[in-house]
Parts: structure tokens; sequence; C-alpha cells
């Protein structure tokens, strides 16, 4: 009896250590939730971002003389309002009024040789009709005719093109605006086509600036901007985009931005100084820590932790702006969300974590 209650014993406790060692292996199945930095991320809408930049005209035309010569005159400074068909500048017309003249006199002979041949071919006519004169004299006499007619229309056309060119020593301005840059001094030896006035229209004015290309991809034609006069900002004017850059400057990572101002006050004065603000650039941003992101397969994602499941998971995001320290996120994630900013490239899908108060900022 001894012997049997002394194996009961044994079997029994031999049971309970294996229970105890399934219980522990169960217990090590289950990992802790493991501790996480998160933040709760708020959008950008109270900030506002403006970029400098300056009043420019939308049309602008260089104008040139279409002849060379000497300048003897420029009626227009820098700054001058002027008006279409306004004299600008003067060259020496001396050359091409002897060119006229010349044209003239050859015009005068032209015509009289006409006369002649005119009159010999009815002398030669009637000659013929007596049968006094043949028919080879009266096609010569016609032939002559003929070619002393084209002479006149040559002479004619010479004419023309001299009186042309006489009237091309006087720079006329082609449309209302002001003069913003003169590029010939009195004296100078003009080369036909050489920019001589600047004139830029006044009724159709842009703001110019510069952003960086990534805030300028999100950009499209049409885009609506508020513009402020940087010497006084209560002044303002509305504009939308108009062109954007196709490319980025090599050296400065910029594209330029042309905004047409609707209804600009006459305080934005060509050359002025501006600040001009997207009104839609920050409705649905948000920064983060630049450590938040994760780059998996080609795409840019964050941890979001779900506050009651405990648990985090990965969303696609874009990404507008980058910078030393934090990242612009343009979509994918929501104001209010829980990111994981730390240890991002440690965790798993559905993983579990604990959000430490001494871990949570």
């Amino acid at each position: 009896m001894k012997h049997i209650a002394t194996f009961a014993a044994v079997g029994a406790a031999l049971a309970l250590a294996g229970c105890n060692s399934e219980t522990n292996s169960n217990t090590k199945a289950a990992p802790p939730a493991r501790p996480v930095l998160s933040i709760v991320v708020k959008p950008n809408s109270d900030k506002t971002i403006g970029f400098t930049g300056t009043i420019q005209p939308q049309y602008q035309t260089e104008l040139g003389f279409r002849v060379l010569g000497r300048l003897v005159a420029r009626n227009v400074n820098v700054g001058d309002l002027v008006k279409a068909g306004q004299s600008l500048a003067q060259l020496d017309p001396f050359i091409l009024a002897l060119a006229l003249r010349a044209a003239e006199a050859d015009l005068v002979k032209a015509r009289a040789q006409l006369a002649n041949t005119t009159a010999a071919e009815n002398r030669i006519s009637i000659l013929l009709g007596r049968q006094i004169s043949n028919q080879a004299d009266f096609d010569t006499a016609q032939q002559a005719k003929e070619a002393a007619a084209a002479a006149v229309q040559q002479a004619e056309a010479n004419l023309a093109k001299a009186r042309e060119q006489l009237g091309y020593t006087t720079l006329n301005a082609d449309i209302d605006g002001v003069v913003t840059t003169t590029d010939a001094e009195v004296g100078q030896m003009v080369a036909a086509g050489k920019r001589v006035v600047s004139l830029a229209r006044t009724d159709i004015r842009e703001a110019v600036v510069d952003l960086p290309d990534d805030r300028a991809q999100l950009l499209a034609a049409g885009a609506p901007f508020e513009v402020h006069l940087q010497a006084d900002p209560l002044v303002k004017a509305n504009g939308k985009v108009r062109e954007i850059a196709p490319q980025a400057d090599a050296a400065t990572r910029t594209r330029r931005i042309k905004i047409t101002l609707e209804q600009a006050s006459e305080a934005f004065r060509l050359g002025a100084t501006v600040t001009a603000t997207p009104l839609e650039a920050t409705t649905s941003t948000i920064d983060v820590p630049l450590s938040a992101l994760l780059e998996r397969d080609g795409a840019t994602r964050v941890w979001i932790v779900d506050t009651a499941a405990k648990t985090v998971k990965t969303v696609p995001v874009q990404v507008a702006e980058r910078n030393g320290r934090s990242a612009r996120i343009a979509s994918g994630l929501e104001a209010g969300a829980r990111l994981v900013v730390a240890g991002v490239n440690s965790l798993s899908e559905g993983q579990a974590v604990k959000m430490d108060e001494r871990t949570t900022r």
C-alpha cells in the first residue's frame, strides 16, 4: 500500500508540472504590448504662407527701327506714359530722303519713256494700215511699249518702297503704355532691329513670384491668390495663376509663377514689391516629424494608432514639402489621428502597442 501511495503522489506531481509547463508556453506565445511614442496631429488651417514677388506687365513690346541709321532724337524716357501713334525716336532721314527723290525721278523717266513708246506704236500702226510699214516694225514698237509700261510699274513700286523706308526713320508707339527701358542714345548708330525702347501695357498687370518646386507642383492654372502691397499691406488685390514655369531653376530649385491681378488699384505700380498668399494652400495640410515617415514599396506611409483596439496600422500619404525636421502632408492623414513618430521601421501591421503617458506628446 505504501508503494501505491508513493506512485500516486509522483504521478500527481508530474501532471502538475506538465500543466505549469503548458501554461508558461502559452504565456510566451503572446508578446507584451510595445510602448510607442505618438502624437495627435493637427491641421495647419491657422497658418498663412506668403511669397515675395514684384508687379510686372503681362504684355510688353520691344521696339526698334527697321532700317540702319544714326539716332538724332529720342522723345521719351523711362517712366513716361505714351499713347498709340506717339513719336518715340527719330533717325537721320537724309540718306533715305535722297533715295526717295531718286525713286521719284526714276518714275518720271519711266513715264516719259512710256509716252514715247506709245506714240511710236501709234505711228507705226497707222503706217502699217497704209502698208507703208511692215509687221515686224509694229511688233517691235509694241514690245517696246510693253517694256516701258513694266518699267513704270517697277518705278512706282520703288517709289512706294522708298517712301515706306523713309517712314521707318520715325519710331512710333503701337500701344498705350509706359516706357520701361531705353537702349539707345542720341548720336548712336542703330542697327535694324536693335531694341531702342520697351513699352509695357498698364491695364493688365500681374504678380511674378518664385515658389519652391514641391509647392508649385500642387498649383494649377486658375488657382486663387491674394496679393498685398508690401509698402502698404492694407492695399490688396485678388488674382489667379496664369502661368507656371514648366521646370524648376537649376540653382534655386524654384519655379516662377505669374498671377494675373483682378481690378488692381493704381497703387500696384510696375516694379512694386508684393506678397502673394495662396488662398487654398494651407486648408488641408498637416505637419509631421520626418521620423514618422515610412518608405515602403515606393510609397510613403505612416503608422496610425487605433486607440480603441490599441493596435497600429499603416496608411499611405502624399508629402507636399519636406525640410530638415518635418514634412507637410497634403492628403491621406486626417486631423485628430494619433501618429507614431519613432521606431516606425520595427512595427508590424496589427501589432499591439501601449501608449504610456511618459512616451506620449
